[in-house]
């Protein structure tokens, strides 16, 4: 999972739709998603303002194409934080840590994932890979009655909320100021959720 963006430099012939990607999440990064435009992401990449309609005849393809690339690497990142693990709970909660590591490496894209500007065309649907090894891993924690849908939601609510928690700036930045220190409170929270609160 690249944790970089490449930029105009390094655009070569060939690769100029992942050059736009990068130069569109960098343009996202400081201005927000109001301010992406195709004629800047153009610019960017240094070449001229009709070349990036080869690739996204809207502003909204090249959103939907972040979060094609995010949803990706978050079921990357699930999959590897489940490797070796072998209890059910342990398997979801790896994977609940791995979506908040994910989503404070990569706020850009987790937020375009989640964006309304998407519209009908929003990637979360059922046959997504990163939801359904959500559903997969939820479905063994839990009894063979529980409908695993709703486990999965159930899975899914605690991880994104503590991530939004950490993008919106309404964690203490003193317990978040890595993506090391978001892991390591990830695992507390879950670790206290599980024990139960007193």
């Amino acid at each position: 999972m690249p944790n970089s963006i490449r930029g105009a430099s390094t655009y070569h012939h060939g690769d100029l739709r992942a050059a736009l990607i990068d130069a569109a999440v960098a343009l996202i990064a400081e201005h927000g998603v109001q301010g992406l435009s195709l004629r800047e992401c153009a610019r960017r990449a240094g070449v001229s303002h009709a070349a990036p309609y080869r690739h996204f005849a809207e502003k909204n393809d090249l959103l939907l194409a972040i979060a094609q690339q995010g949803f990706g690497w978050l079921a990357e990142a699930g999959r590897a934080a489940m490797t070796g693990v072998t209890g059910a709970r342990e398997r979801l909660e790896a994977y609940g840590v791995a979506y908040v590591r994910f989503a404070v490496t990569h706020p850009v894209h987790h937020r375009v994932m989640f964006s309304e500007a998407l519209g009908g065309a929003h990637t979360q649907k059922g046959d997504e890979p990163s939801f359904q090894l959500l559903v997969e891993a939820a479905s063994q924690a839990v009894g063979p009655d529980d409908p695993p849908l709703l486990a999965a939601v159930s899975a899914w609510s605690l991880p994104h909320g503590l991530a939004m928690l950490i993008l919106d700036g309404r964690i203490p930045p003193e317990l978040v100021r890595t993506p090391d220190d978001a892991e390591r409170l990830a695992r507390e929270v879950f670790a206290m959720w599980r024990s139960g609160l007193r």
